[in-house]
């Protein structure tokens, strides 16, 4: 039988918020790509049954605008928990400003890229590295919905769609902001594959529950590891009263 050699202890990372964006985000990405692919290159379907009964386009085009605007709403609801959030949802992990965040990225890149390292990095939330790719994530995200929906507002007479009709001309057409568009959805799903291969490896290298804690939540963080960050977690929070003191 095998068992743990080091004392751990359980920290709440994931809020259920930031889990809940999580799982209705990959949701509606597997569902965006499906119908996009579809209505991107539709098959020819031939049927005897009358033009009423065979509506599945506009089914399949029906539902890929209700996902958009739930991935677009969801994406927004993100943007202001980066804000009230815990310290692992805040927009400061996203964002390198500081010199140790720079240090984390090289470290990282020694580990899972380069593979000249084999000491996992110390985080407990995201690690700088990811942090960063996730900051770059959400341009996407805000791309990828200007340009869905400023094509949907030309075949749209809602209020919505409307703000984004400005966004085709300054792309040079219909024809760019599809391109754009449909580059997006391939870079969606590449980094999917490489965001599921890498949360497995972590899972089996750190063995800190990464898996499980996007569904419950909580990792199982080593003691002197959650220790430090208790320490840094509370200096912090010193301070901010401080200057509100000020």
């Amino acid at each position: 039988m095998k068992s743990r050699k080091k004392r751990l202890r359980e920290v709440y990372v994931w809020e259920l918020p930031v889990r809940i964006y999580h799982w209705l985000n990959a949701l509606c990405i597997v569902i965006l790509c499906i119908t996009g692919f579809i209505i991107a290159d539709p098959p020819a379907i031939m049927t005897e049954t009358e033009a009423n009964f065979s509506y599945w386009f506009g089914t399949v085009r029906f539902i890929h605008f209700v996902a958009a605007f739930v991935f677009f709403f969801n994406f927004v609801f993100r943007l202001y928990w980066g804000f009230v959030g815990n310290r692992y949802a805040r927009w400061n992990n996203f964002i390198p400003l500081k010199k140790s965040q720079w240090k984390e990225i090289l470290e990282v890149i020694k580990v899972d890229i380069l593979m000249i390292k084999n000491k996992p990095v110390d985080s407990i939330g995201h690690n700088a590295l990811a942090s960063v790719i996730y900051f770059g994530t959400f341009w996407a995200f805000l791309l990828q919905s200007i340009t869905g929906f400023g094509l949907y507002a030309k075949m749209s007479e809602s209020v919505f769609p409307q703000l984004f009709a400005w966004t085709i001309p300054l792309m040079g057409g219909d024809l760019m902001a599809r391109e754009i568009h449909h580059f997006l959805m391939w870079f969606f799903i590449l980094f999917a594959i490489v965001h599921i291969y890498l949360v497995f490896y972590h899972d089996y290298i750190e063995q800190r529950g990464e898996t499980s804690s996007i569904i419950g939540g909580w990792k199982f963080i080593e003691e002197e590891i959650a220790d430090k960050e208790e320490v840094t977690e509370n200096a912090e929070v010193i301070t901010k009263s401080a200057r509100k003191n000020e």
